[in-house]
């Protein structure tokens, strides 16, 4: 989902998260693109990270979209029930306790949340590849 060359990568559009929501996209080319999450926290902001656990690398969810407890206060990993704040990507429970999900940076605009500018979309999922 890349507009390449013009520096708008959009991963969703705003209106597909809910007051507290999640929204999985790909980023990248190629076979094997980096899979992501756009979460939407209790105060409105707009959060993205990698979708792999800080703690084996898994991902997060079984099923697509699902990355939040019930109340949708955290983020949480359904294969080891780590919790994650959703502004920060913190651990604050589980097995992996003081690390962090990895950050996709983001910005808000015209209704869609975009990759932040000067972020090529192919060079950032590599890292994550």
């Amino acid at each position: 989902m890349s507009t390449a060359g013009t520096g708008r990568h959009p991963l969703c559009n705003l209106n597909e998260l809910s007051a507290t929501g999640c929204r999985e996209f790909r980023l990248g080319s190629g076979d094997w693109p980096m899979r992501g999450f756009v979460v939407r926290a209790a105060d409105g902001s707009v959060h993205a990270y990698v979708n792999r656990c800080a703690h084996q690398r898994y991902p997060l969810n079984y099923d697509q979209d699902r990355f939040l407890t019930g109340d949708g206060s955290a983020i949480v990993c359904y294969v080891h029930l780590a919790m994650f704040e959703p502004h920060t990507g913190a651990c604050f429970s589980g097995p992996c306790s003081g690390l962090s999900l990895a950050r996709v940076p983001v910005r808000v605009d015209e209704e869609q949340v975009l990759l932040a500018e000067g972020i090529d979309p192919d060079e950032f999922a590599a890292r994550y590849a």
